[in-house]
């Protein structure tokens, strides 16, 4: 009955005039606003992982996958910032009923992740900062691109788990910056956000590179020495965290990944 009065109280005082209340559900559109210089309007945050400083003292509304609904209509939110994999479907249906206004963002380009900072701050009220961002960060890539591209692009496997062993493919925004670095995820051809690959499959793609998040993942590849990253020694820690989050700052990230893959032998 509480959330059911809940929802009946939001929908009747729901603001109707410029956004000043935002709610963000995944950590990459949080660093977005910030970058916007518009963590004045955040009034709630989905957690994952480690907060910015600047917002310790912002309610939560729930965790990865696990949204508190009653939190974040108690904060009355005139916009929600969601990535579509941060909160259920159910959830994401309850939002949309109740006439929240919501913005999707889900940048599988690096092109595409631009124009979202131009979408949020447009609607956010800070339209010359998106496109001051925008800007910036389209130059960053052309520069980036220029300095990097090969002439035979390297093969790279992306390693995301390893049991199961999962990779990435090639819809995703990680795909696409491996491009601007020179590279080709080995599975590319695959729609599925982070499919199931085997073993086998991998060794039989031959990766010139092999990329993870931690290096116990790495190692264990090395029973496998006639694999070209095996062989050359390039299994390398991806060099920075950041590049899984799609926010400005990925450009730096996708700088420090470029400079690692440039030091490959094809």
């Amino acid at each position: 009955m509480r959330l059911l009065a809940l929802c009946l109280w939001s929908l009747l005082a729901w603001p109707v005039l410029a956004v000043e209340r935002v709610v963000s559900l995944a950590p990459s559109l949080t660093e977005v606003m910030l970058e916007l210089e518009a963590g004045d309007l955040l009034v709630g945050l989905l957690d994952g992982g480690e907060r910015p400083e600047a917002l310790q003292h912002l309610p939560s509304v729930g965790t990865h996958g696990q949204l508190e609904l009653e939190s974040l209509l108690t904060l009355q939110p005139d916009l929600v910032l969601l990535w579509p994999d941060s909160i259920s479907h159910a959830h994401r249906q309850q939002l949309q009923r109740l006439g929240i206004p919501l913005l999707i963002a889900e940048p599988r380009k690096l092109a595409e992740l631009a124009e979202q900072f131009v979408d949020i701050g447009t609607r956010i009220g800070r339209a010359e900062q998106g496109q001051r961002l925008q800007q910036q960060f389209n130059e960053g890539l052309q520069r980036l691109s220029q300095r990097y591209q090969r002439e035979r692009p390297l093969r790279v496997f992306y390693q995301v788990w390893d049991t199961p062993l999962y990779t990435l493919g090639g819809q995703q925004i990680i795909s696409d910056a491996l491009r601007v670095c020179g590279a080709e995820n080995i599975f590319a051809e695959l729609t599925l956000p982070a499919p199931q690959v085997g073993v086998e499959t991998v060794l039989q793609r031959n990766p010139e590179v092999i990329l993870a998040s931690e290096q116990r993942q790495l190692d264990a590849w090395r029973i496998w020495p006639g694999v070209a990253a095996v062989a050359r020694e390039q299994l390398w820690r991806v060099p920075d965290a950041g590049l899984e989050r799609p926010s400005f700052q990925m450009l730096g990230a996708l700088e420090q990944l470029c400079e690692q893959l440039a030091e490959a032998h094809p």
